[in-house]
């Protein structure tokens, strides 16, 4: 068996790990949870934003493509199978990384939810004003 790519991808609270593996059929399969890609993601903008680094290394079609996804919700999940593709893409060929770092894919999102503070209703939000 050739050699495998694991690389470990975040957004949010949603982390992946994804594994490359060089194609078995005649195309590359992305499997998500043990479903097929599509059921899993049913969104067209989340399987787009999934296929980006894909696309601009034109190598679709060329790995299996094995995802385990957990945490967060549908959008943080795709964003962080798409910064796990990009880590395994760099691990298989350095040379992509100029494309993808222009591309904006390379960098993690380090956007979280801001926590609750004590005394407040939610983050910043304060509780109602009473005069009298």
């Amino acid at each position: 068996m050739e050699k495998q790519f694991h690389q470990v991808g975040k957004r949010k609270t949603g982390i992946a790990r994804v594994y490359l593996r060089p194609r078995a059929g005649e195309t590359g399969v992305i499997r998500v949870n043990d479903r097929a890609f599509e059921d899993y993601f049913p969104r067209p903008t989340s399987r787009m934003l999934i296929m980006q680094p894909l696309e601009l290394t034109n190598t679709v079609g060329r790995f299996d493509i094995l995802v385990n996804v957990h945490g967060g919700g549908a959008s943080g999940q795709a964003g962080a199978v798409k910064h796990g593709i990009t880590r395994a893409l760099l691990e298989v060929d350095p040379g992509f990384r100029p494309v993808l770092k222009k591309a904006g894919h390379v960098t993690r999102d380090p956007r979280e939810v801001e926590r609750k503070k004590y005394g407040l209703a939610g983050a910043r939000r304060r509780f109602q004003y009473s005069k009298r």
